[in-house]
């Protein structure tokens, strides 16, 4: 499909940024691109950027979209640094993105959106097409909309809706770019919009217009291929992390044998959990849509205590809500997986922006002494494996668990490996049998100190629990004093007992360095990327990065002392670093931290650790 004009470059990856206004559909072409690359058997990682504000003024800065996907012919772990190519629909999206392309990137822009009305609100005070701005890249500059028009100009349609179709003009010439098959584009519109024929024709019409403009303009002096990735046989999905955390909470609905039950609260970015659960009624899993979020968390106690394995998801202003209902959880001792889909904060803070922003909440959130297990996903597509195991803490061991993930790992997407069910590790709840004589709501199992579930309904295990502090053994109300500390210690004591069923610490890049970095959740991708990088620059650094943060893995302070120097980065002003520095005082933490609602770059953390290697 491509001219015998034009050579084709082969690479081993790049990256490509759509920008454009919120309303220009950045979002849905980069996710069609997406599609693409899995299709051409690329491993790719992709970042998502929303407006922080709802309807922000059109084509202001403010109002920005942008897709960004980073893809190649080898393992990829990060959405990319600098863009190689960017797609910019208007003038604001063009400002918006100058500091994130790369000095030599190729730019494709709508020439019809820069007027002088467009260009102010962008806060021009020249056009970056004619002024010398853009020295330096290759520009491609092509009327789109006009053309989105007259690609559709048969099908009487006015120019406001017509103009809808021009993010796919634009896809089309990425297409051409990357010599892909924009046909198979084809069955999403009939998928997508089978209610509205005209519709389907429309962006048929306009994503062929695109792609043999891009092929007749000859503004491309080459055109790329990149070879498919080694990726091992099996079947693949273009999961988002929202997704994929839905679908491994299902996987361990099946292998538990309880029927799932979520009880949330729309919240960004977490609601696509709640809208994806809704949709698998046959796996008789129940999605209810509460009115608040302490509704929601206490419907799942209730659900939790009923017998369902029983799920709550929210963003940190829910979670803050949540907080008293999760301390009767942990009263209770009864399994409940909390899903905090973390974001800027305080407060609304930036609600569409992604940080690490809460896990001294997610640790300490509450009042008196309870703890709960908290873990964080690593990437989007590992967001089903801890979904998947904290379901499996949380039931076997009769405890809350929080699962951290965040904005980047929820919206951003990856290839995804579609597991067997059979390759997954069992789940086995301590349920008891009917007419159990020796059942007592809270005697505990030796080695993991966690109580028997009895579901209600059972006969001869008839039982209360509640909110006030139990007796041991016998769960009745008690106000004794040292009854109290004793169940307070056994509650902390359960929690901390997990450590003997989570995998070690381990150690990535060289044992024997004298610098390790540390890392935990959603900053995995980048930072590995940026110590392979450096160690193939013959630089020695070692890698460590935590999923399970408490209880910490056991050998975690034997890992600690054989390093000189420990670098803790996270996205926040240090909330694990002083996590570490309160429960292993011992040891001597530095810190990296980024609080700007976006991921680190590769580049940025060579340059610290660079730094800290010569220190």
């Amino acid at each position: 499909m491509v001219s015998k004009k034009d050579k084709v470059v082969e690479l081993k990856n790049t990256v490509i940024r759509f920008a454009g206004d919120s309303g220009d559909g950045m979002q849905l072409t980069g996710s069609l691109f997406s599609d693409s690359t899995a299709f051409a058997g690329n491993d790719f990682a992709t970042f998502p950027d929303y407006p922080a504000e709802i309807r922000a003024p059109q084509g202001t800065v403010a109002g920005v979209s942008g897709f960004q996907i980073h893809f190649g012919s080898s393992d990829i772990h990060t959405s990319g640094d600098l863009a190689d190519v960017l797609v910019a629909m208007n003038p604001a999206s063009l400002k918006a993105n100058m500091k994130w392309i790369s000095h030599h990137a190729i730019i494709i822009v709508d020439t019809d959106a820069f007027v002088e009305k467009n260009l102010i609100k962008a806060g021009y005070e020249s056009n970056p097409l004619k002024d010398g701005t853009l020295t330096g890249h290759v520009l491609v500059e092509a009327p789109v909309t006009t053309l989105t028009r007259e690609a559709v100009k048969d099908l009487n349609i006015d120019n406001k809706s017509a103009q809808k179709s021009k993010n796919m003009f634009a896809l089309g010439m990425v297409f051409y770019m990357f010599n892909r098959d924009y046909k198979k584009t084809f069955d999403f519109f009939e998928q997508k919009f089978k209610a509205n024929p005209l519709v389907v024709k429309a962006n048929k019409l306009v994503l062929t217009a695109g792609y043999n403009y891009a092929d007749t303009i000859e503004a491309f002096a080459n055109t790329y291929k990149i070879i498919p990735a080694p990726l091992s046989k099996g079947l693949y999905r273009n999961v988002t992390g929202n997704l994929a955390t839905s679908w491994g909470l299902l996987a361990a609905s099946e292998r538990s044998g309880r029927k799932l039950y979520l009880g949330s609260y729309p919240i960004t970015p977490a609601s696509e959990i709640l809208q994806e659960l809704s949709k698998h009624k046959q796996f008789s899993a129940i999605a209810f849509q509460a009115e608040d979020e302490i509704a929601g968390i206490v419907s799942s106690i209730g659900a939790s205590f009923a017998g369902a394995m029983a799920v709550t998801s929210t963003s940190g202003p829910g979670l803050s809500l949540k907080s008293e209902a999760i301390g009767l959880a942990v009263m209770t001792e009864l399994p409940l997986v909390i899903v905090d889909v973390q974001r800027g904060g305080p407060s609304t803070g930036l609600p569409t922006k992604s940080e690490q922003s809460d896990l001294m909440q997610a640790l300490y959130g509450r009042n008196g002494e309870a703890p709960v297990v908290v873990m964080a996903a690593r990437s989007s597509t590992d967001c089903f494996y801890s979904a998947y195991e904290a379901a499996k803490l949380a039931l076997e061991h009769m405890t809350p668990v929080i699962l951290l993930t965040d904005g980047s790992l929820a919206n951003g997407s990856e290839v995804f490996k579609i597991p067997n069910m059979a390759d997954l590790s069992p789940i086995n709840p301590p349920i008891v049998k009917a007419n159990d004589p020796g059942y007592k709501p809270y005697k505990r199992d030796p080695e993991k100190l966690s109580r028997s579930w009895a579901l209600p309904g059972t006969k001869g295990l008839r039982h209360r629990i509640g909110g006030l502090e139990k007796e041991d053994i016998t769960g009745n109300v008690s106000q004794d004093p040292l009854n109290h500390q004793r169940m307070t210690e056994f509650r902390e004591e359960k929690v901390e007992r997990v450590a003997n069923y989570i995998p070690e610490l381990e150690i990535g890049g060289d044992d024997d360095a004298e610098t390790l970095i540390v890392s935990w959740g959603g900053t995995y991708g980048v930072i590995l990327t940026a110590i392979e990088k450096m160690r193939e620059e013959g630089k020695k650094i070692a890698f460590a990065h935590f999923k399970y943060i408490k209880p910490l893995p056991k050998n975690t302070a034997e890992v600690f002392k054989r390093f000189k120097k420990i670098l803790v980065c996270e996205i926040n002003a240090g909330q694990f670093v002083n996590y570490l520095r309160m429960r292993l005082p011992e040891f001597n933490y530095q810190q990296y931290n980024k609080i700007q609602g976006l991921p680190f770059m590769v580049y940025e953390l060579k340059d610290k650790f660079n730094e800290y290697l010569n220190d």
